[in-house]
């Protein structure tokens, strides 16, 4: 397994052994340097995994220089800041700066770790030209979107393409993750072979073994034939695990069982089936949290979470939603014989000013309802469903709520922002977030 390597930019005589003795014990080879210009030769030609700043002087723009060039070559790549000093100012100028985290000197190394560890999981490290950037699988153009997140995701995903390895998916419902293992199987050598798709979360616990597996005849009663299940179906091809996070425990162990062996045994059967296949899994929820909490097993996680690929929600891409309509649009037209050209700038503004909580999939079911009685040529805001501009007035409202709820609790504080944060029950991080978040700029009375 590859080593995923940190750089460590120190400056001001920072003592960072400690941190470099946990990193060495959880696997992370460090690269160190004090100067700029090295590091971002190294940011630019190594790419390692997560950045780590030191910054211990008062200078509130010590490290923000390093922090942004580093955003200017990279824009994924994790940023942790570490420093002595951690003014409110500081704190939000490196927050929007482009840093992850910002953590205090003395610090406490689990937390420090346990952050790289949710960096590494959600983040995609490779070369940006090492495939043409946006480039598309010819076989599949159903991914759509030019945003820089979704350039990043279909490139990452050919690389894994031309693996074998097991792969685990993450992301909200509607973002698209069946079509990401789509395109993964596509790309890849197994591609002449099927995809067989599984929902876990409507798996009976009475029929896994059955559905999964096949069963041979005169296993129980109305076996008249032997089948084949859904794994042997897959064989030479990939199976797509959808809904791990509701999968049955019965299910989870005969699932492990099978990666383990790489064999299958039919309902009723007495010889082991070899099984050659991909496994493909996704879920939208938090795989480490139900590992946690005993929902999902862990030997099981691991197993399927060998490459992991996170599919960001609509509302962090929604430059995207223009060419989402577009082709949305484009199929609906073949699919109801209409003409229907597209959005008016005013429609589209309205889309974009929208969250989507239900992403793209609810994108797609505005559109189906618009088309129950379409306009002649182009969509403007009338024609938008009323549920939508209900929703949209709830979205907007509720924005606008909690920004006024803020600065409220701010200004009863006199702008104290560990008292604020205490008052409103959040962390001073989340705090600074939603600061950034909303644009609030501090206003403070003039004193008489």
């Amino acid at each position: 397994m590859e080593t995923s390597e940190i750089l460590i930019l120190g400056k001001d005589g920072f003592d960072g052994q400690v941190l470099k003795n946990r990193l060495g014990d959880d696997g992370f080879k460090t690269i160190e340097t004090l100067d700029q210009r090295e590091a971002f030769h190294i940011v630019k030609n190594k790419i390692p995994a997560v950045v780590i700043i030191t910054s211990l002087s008062h200078d509130i723009k010590d490290g923000l220089q390093s922090v942004r060039q580093i955003r200017r070559i990279n824009r994924t790549i994790p940023i942790i800041m570490i420093s002595r000093y951690s003014s409110e100012d500081r704190v939000i100028s490196a927050f929007r700066a482009g840093v992850n985290d910002y953590f205090n000197v003395p610090f406490q190394g689990e937390e420090v770790m346990a952050r790289i560890h949710k960096c590494l999981n959600g983040h995609t490290r490779h070369p940006p030209n090492s495939i043409k950037s946006g480039s598309v699988c010819p076989k599949n153009q159903k991914m759509i979107g030019d945003s820089k997140p979704m350039q990043e995701i279909r490139t990452y995903l050919q690389q894994v393409a031309a693996t074998d390895t097991t792969v685990l998916i993450t992301g909200e419902t509607g973002t698209g993750k069946e079509l990401a293992a789509e395109l993964i199987h596509q790309c890849s050598s197994r591609h002449q072979r099927p995809m067989v798709s599984i929902n876990c979360a409507a798996l009976p616990e009475t029929l896994v073994e059955s559905e999964l597996f096949g069963y041979d005849r005169g296993a129980f009663t109305g076996a008249i034939a032997t089948k084949q299940g859904k794994f042997e179906l897959a064989a030479g091809g990939s199976v797509f695990l959808d809904e791990i996070g509701d999968m049955s425990a019965f299910a989870q162990a005969k699932i492990l069982r099978l990666i383990e062996n790489k064999m299958i045994i039919r309902l009723g059967g007495k010889q082991d089936i070899p099984l050659e296949v991909r496994i493909i899994a996704a879920t939208n929820k938090e795989p480490e949290q139900l590992v946690s909490i005993g929902k999902f097993r862990e030997d099981l996680y691991y197993r399927l979470n060998v490459v992991r690929v996170h599919l960001p929600p609509l509302r962090e891409r929604k430059k995207d939603i223009r060419d989402l309509a577009d082709y949305v649009i484009d199929t609906l037209n073949q699919r109801y014989n209409c003409n229907i050209e597209g959005l008016t700038e005013a429609a589209l503004v309205c889309l974009m000013r929208y969250d989507w909580p239900g992403n793209v999939r609810e994108l797609i079911n505005l559109f189906e309802a618009i088309y129950v009685n379409p306009p002649l040529k182009i969509i403007d805001l009338p024609d938008l469903p009323l549920q939508f501009h209900r929703n949209l007035k709830i979205s907007d409202s509720t924005i606008d709520n909690e920004r006024r709820y803020i600065v409220s609790t701010l200004i009863s504080t006199n702008w104290k922002k560990a008292e604020a944060a205490s008052k409103l029950n959040w962390s001073r991080m989340t705090l600074y977030r939603k600061i950034i978040k909303y644009k609030i700029v501090e206003h403070r009375n003039p004193p008489r």
